[in-house]
């Protein structure tokens, strides 16, 4: 099973997580990004992930096997 996990140490909360793939991430209150539900990431939404990953310029989400 592949999670979506964002690494709280590196974000500095520039959104592009959420404006990519708002189904996986949202934002806290102080608009750092945040995994939405369990980070399960289906086959669906797999493409959205992978492009949240390159995307993000603190190189804080990754995708991992569980």
């Amino acid at each position: 099973m592949r999670r979506i996990v964002i690494d709280g140490a590196k974000c500095v909360g520039n959104g592009m997580c959420f404006q990519i793939a708002s189904d996986l991430f949202g934002e806290d209150e102080r608009a750092f990004g945040v995994v939405k539900g369990d980070g399960v990431v289906t086959d669906d939404l797999l493409g959205d992930a992978e492009n949240a990953v390159m995307a993000c310029p603190e190189g804080a989400i990754s995708i991992v096997e569980s």
